[in-house]
């Protein structure tokens, strides 16, 4: 029988908590059992999770003990982290271990010949559609809050060279610690500046003190956030003073194949979250299909095989999104993988113009 052959042993490196984690495997495996079902993969595939709090309320020395620790379980590849600044850390383990590892950050420079990258947002593109959204809405003024963090300064780079080229101004800029808890100082000094528009850039803990800031000082400008508003899809009572407020999230009502996915479901498929589903599903699927196309089942060989998965339609993003790597491409996602939403009533809605 096939599966009396071993297990193939999956790391999950989880680098911040919201839940226990559960949730997400489950989704993870569900991918992986889809493709499994074809009869490409000829064992069972294990999953084993290991959890290390890591930047920016944790350290890099806990993401690195949660990667030695799945090192030593004899993994044959990782999914995670989840956040940047940990991805750097990740990245750089992963070639001195040679082993290979999808992360769902949003930074491009978290990626190597051994991290692949499945791209839950993009410090570098997410400013160009925000950038276009407030040039469509003839909005010519900003004022921005970034995280001083590698993180807030990435995006906010790349912001000021994507407003540059349309012709938008800002006029006015403050750093804030990504892990604030009050930010009643720097809305007061951005608000002086009367900007047609206000934008944040950063990680998402800082976000919400700025809009705490802002609905208590009655100051509601047409607001911006880059993906850092996709923390208020678990976090409901951040919801109230995002109102109102455009970002860029990750997944979009129109997906064929994400309302197949929450069919299948059924009532079970609110407790995940549509982008977390998604992404956890897309992420399951690519690693299984890097295994059934491994020429060997050992490390190099599932990095040989993830580099031939080709054109999968993804879950995540609009209808026309794919994913796929394949030699020295480690971007997972191509197309509308970035959606534009609106947080308004309380839930999150698509963008429309």
């Amino acid at each position: 029988m096939a599966d009396e052959a071993a297990a193939i042993r999956i790391g999950i490196l989880f680098d911040h908590r919201i839940d226990d984690g559960r949730s997400f495997e489950q989704i993870v495996q569900l991918g992986i059992d889809d493709v499994r079902q074809t009869g490409r993969l000829d064992r069972p595939v294990e999953l084993v999770a290991e959890f290390g709090q890591g930047l920016p309320s944790g350290t890099a020395a806990e993401v690195e003990a949660a990667f030695a620790r799945l090192d030593a379980a004899r993994v044959l590849a990782i999914i995670g982290p989840a956040i940047s600044d940990n991805g750097f850390v990740a990245r750089d383990l992963c070639d001195a271990y040679e082993l290979a590892a999808i992360n769902y950050t949003g930074g491009e420079q978290t990626r190597s010949e051994w991290m692949f990258h499945y791209q839950v947002g993009s410090l570098e593109e997410e400013p160009f559609v925000l950038a276009r959204h407030l040039a469509s809405r003839d909005l010519r003024t900003v004022a921005l809050a970034q995280d001083r963090s590698p993180i807030g300064r990435r995006y906010g780079s790349f912001f000021e060279e994507a407003t540059a080229q349309l012709g938008i101004e800002i006029v006015a800029r403050v750093e804030l610690s990504p892990v604030a808890t009050d930010a009643t100082q720097q809305v007061a000094k951005l608000r002086r500046h009367e900007a047609d528009a206000f934008a944040y850039l950063g990680l998402g803990q800082s976000a919400r003190p700025v809009s705490v800031a802002m609905a208590a000082g009655g100051w509601h400008p047409p607001a911006i956030a880059n993906s850092a508003l996709m923390f208020a899809h678990a976090m409901v009572e951040w919801r109230k003073e995002y109102d109102g407020w455009v970002y860029c999230d990750a997944y979009s009502d129109r997906n064929p194949s994400l309302a197949n996915l929450v069919a299948r479901l059924g009532p079970d498929a609110s407790q995940y979250g549509k982008m977390m589903l998604a992404a956890a599903y897309d992420m399951g699927r690519l690693l299984a299909e890097g295994l059934a196309a491994a020429p060997r089942l050992d490390r190099r060989g599932v990095k040989e095989g993830l580099e031939r998965v080709k054109l999968l339609p993804a879950a995540l993003g609009t209808p026309d999104t794919t994913m796929g790597f394949g030699c020295w491409e480690r971007a997972a996602l191509k197309g509308g993988y970035l959606v534009l939403r609106q947080w308004k009533n309380g839930e999150s809605v698509e963008w429309r113009g």
